[in-house]
């Protein structure tokens, strides 16, 4: 079985020679910027690595699990232009880079590039991996949806914003899975379990991507700290600190999220002093600690050597213990 970092290199190398040259240049060049960026490549890695439990030779799953990379860079592209984010990967985002127009319209290419992709697969699994694939990116833009109504909003639940973030980050990380275990021919217990595996997962990592915009290290974390904050985005902390907060704490919090000019430091200072006060970052940390708990009753069930299933943890572990 390959190791995640084998299979990185694997997807950067195909990657690199897609090369994405095509006319006009003003439409590719913001493609073949963002997708060449690197970063972890995890969805594609999840593909690949659920892939490999089941068959030896991954060379016919590359283009499906770069499909999902493309998709999911896509999203990346246009949620810079909807948060009017600059930095991304420690770089400029293709928005700031090329304006919003472009990157709207290099993304929408990206969306077609990632479903060309899919067309490499063979003809007796096209139908249902590219069912659950659409079925996923409708998910992803509902959860979208509810990311952009939450900032409207100060009674958000946290069973509401669970929910949310499992549309936007989960469900991509759960079809990696559950794609690359029906394209090996898996049964369709471990098919599933790998889904419920992917959607804890996924959660917990959208829970630590919370906790890193606000204490990760700005050097490493590849974007600037405190955007959800300045954004009004209802991430865990704010609403464990909404609904924890002392009357003159709340009063402040909501004087802060109504504002239209303010000084950015110094609303993130703000807040990042209330989170502190009220120890929400430890609350999160449990909860992340208590959803990755939850995953070995998934990959228990699946029907592999205990090493595969040991594979699979240990990788999961390395996406919960990041700095960026």
């Amino acid at each position: 079985m390959y190791s995640p970092e084998e299979l990185r290199i694997m997807v950067d190398s195909f990657i690199e020679n897609l090369a994405f040259e095509r006319e006009p240049q003003d439409l590719y060049s913001p493609i073949r910027y963002t997708i060449s960026q690197g970063g972890k490549r995890v969805r594609p890695v999840l593909f690949l690595m659920a892939y490999n439990i089941y068959k030896e030779d991954v060379d016919a799953a590359l283009y499906p699990a770069v499909a999902m990379e493309t998709y999911h860079n896509y999203t990346l592209i246009h949620d810079d232009v909807m948060d009017r984010a600059d930095i991304r990967r420690g770089e400029p985002t293709v928005c700031a880079k090329w304006g919003d127009t472009p990157a709207i319209l290099s993304g929408d290419t990206m969306l077609v590039l990632a479903y060309e992709f899919f067309s490499h697969l063979p003809a007796d699994k096209l139908p249902s991996m590219l069912a659950l694939f659409t079925e996923t990116a409708k998910e992803i833009g509902e959860g979208q949806q509810y990311d952009l109504d939450f900032e409207k909003r100060d009674d958000v639940t946290e069973e509401e914003y669970m929910n949310m973030i499992r549309l936007k980050t989960s469900v991509l990380l759960a079809a990696s899975l559950k794609l690359g275990a029906m394209l090996a021919g898996a049964p369709a217990e471990d098919q599933e379990a790998l889904y419920r595996f992917g959607e804890k997962i996924g959660l917990a990592f959208q829970l630590q991507d919370d906790l890193l915009d606000v204490y990760a290290d700005q050097s490493l974390f590849g974007k600037k700290i405190g955007g959800d904050i300045c954004c009004n985005k209802k991430t865990f902390l704010l609403i464990t600190a909404l609904n924890n907060a002392s009357e003159e704490q709340l009063t402040a919090m909501k004087a802060w999220m109504e504002k239209e000019d303010f000084d950015s430091a110094e609303k993130i200072a703000y807040f990042t002093s209330v989170y502190d006060s009220l120890g929400v970052r430890a609350v999160c940390e449990k909860r992340i600690k208590e959803l990755f708990e939850e995953c070995d009753g998934y990959i228990s069930r699946l029907s592999v050597p205990e090493e595969k299933k040991t594979a699979l943890v240990a990788f999961a572990d390395t996406l919960l213990n990041r700095n960026r």
